[in-house]
């Protein structure tokens, strides 16, 4: 069956995560994806922890692997002038071209989309900024952790009067490119009936308020102003994180438990006892959040003699909400993760296996295809130049003499 994206060609110059992750999905769904990097300038992924078996080096970031599946690599020096040169010939063979430099960098290379959209004009071309293109911060260049901030995320997340925690991570790096992906598919339905390429232009934070619209619209109209509350929930209660029993060596000690709505609590309240199942007070949202402190107190000795698997399974047969807060090692673990088949893996020529989460979104009649590991650096330069663009193997051996491929 031929696949949904096949005959798609796609430049990506994007690093990181934010950026490479639309290559990603565009290349497991059959797009031909080539990742353009430089020793010079090497993709920060490349250098963050978690290492294959502990060990450093520029092949072995699991960041890095997990966001650049399936692409082959040519590594260009963009720096260089006759590298631009080669970028042009890739953007006239390519459909798509996703970059994730600071704002203007295309521009002072002469590679905007002014000027590649005059050597291909159907070019769909995605900028992914913290900030966007233009706008007074537009030159701020940063992380996901800043886009959080800017985007009021990381003052919401942590406990009343002590400093923001934040959410783990840079939080829309992983937003972002779900945004850049559906305009990009977008933009592409447009192009088959217009033949005109486009400019998208993703800011990171921006992606991260869509998230924040409630918190937003509550200020607009009644001027309230949302502020952390820990593990607690506006429209649920209780709702928080428990400390179980320990005892499992492999296993968190901490359960989560949300009654989302008043027959969740009915059922909770069963399992805490009849102080809780009988009081009428407790049969509101309004009520038990004036309870909240004595309902919390009642969950945390309830959890304290269960260890949190015990605590969970009792919790979900009963019809409770409730999850392990889960470590990286019990995700490892999860029944409902290996059922899904995300963790795959992939023979890699140094590391033996490469590790790598499965595609995010499961098509019944197309579902993804995991073609080749990340590339490693350079690993497909001949075949790019040759193949794809038809150089002579004499152009190739000037290009490396000139070290324009590195």
């Amino acid at each position: 069956m031929k696949r949904p994206l096949e005959d798609l060609k796609v430049v990506d110059l994007a690093w990181v995560v934010a950026g490479p992750m639309v290559g990603r999905v565009l290349a497991e769904f059959g797009a031909s994806v080539i990742r353009v990097e430089s020793a010079r300038r090497m993709d920060v992924s490349r250098g963050m922890t978690p290492f294959s078996d502990g060990k450093r080096g520029v092949e072995r970031g699991a960041t890095y692997h997990n966001c650049n599946v399936g692409k082959l690599s040519l590594s260009l020096d963009l720096s260089r002038p006759a590298a631009r040169d080669v970028l042009r010939d890739l953007v006239r063979w390519g459909d798509v071209l996703v970059e994730s430099f600071s704002a203007g960098t295309m521009e002072k290379w002469g590679l905007g989309f002014k000027e590649l959209s005059t050597i291909n004009p159907s070019l769909l071309m995605v900028s992914s900024t913290l900030m966007g293109q233009t706008g007074p911060y537009a030159n701020l260049a940063g992380f996901g952790n800043l886009g959080s901030a800017m985007a009021g995320v990381q003052n919401l997340v942590g406990w009343p009067e002590r400093p923001p925690r934040g959410p783990f991570g840079p939080y829309t790096d992983y937003v972002g490119p779900r945004f850049s992906l559906l305009m990009l598919l977008a933009a592409l339905d447009a192009r088959r009936t217009t033949g005109k390429g486009c400019h998208i232009d993703i800011s990171q934070a921006e992606t991260g308020l869509q998230f924040l619209a409630p918190a937003i619209t509550e200020f607009f109209a009644n001027g309230s102003v949302l502020v952390a509350s820990g593990n607690a929930d506006h429209d649920m209660a209780p709702h928080g994180v428990f400390r179980c029993k320990d005892g499992e060596a492999l296993c968190s000690p901490w359960v989560a438990i949300a009654a989302q709505n008043d027959t969740a609590w009915s059922k909770l309240a069963a399992l805490l006892g009849r102080e809780f199942e009988s009081d009428p007070t407790l049969l509101s949202l309004a009520g038990r959040k004036a309870a909240e402190h004595r309902i919390t107190t009642a969950i945390e000795t309830w959890t304290a003699s269960r260890t949190a698997t015990q605590a969970e399974k009792e919790l979900q047969q009963n019809g409770v909400a409730a999850h392990v807060a889960s470590s990286s090692r019990d995700m490892n673990a999860d029944d409902q993760l290996k059922h899904r088949a995300h963790w795959q893996a992939l023979p890699h020529d140094e590391l033996g296996k490469a590790w790598f989460e499965a595609s995010r979104y499961t098509l019944s009649e197309t579902p993804a295809v995991y073609q080749r590991p990340a590339p490693m650096l350079g690993e497909h330069n001949r075949y790019v130049l040759g193949e794809i663009l038809g150089y002579s193997e004499a152009q190739i051996s000037t290009l490396l003499e000139a070290e324009v491929l590195t």
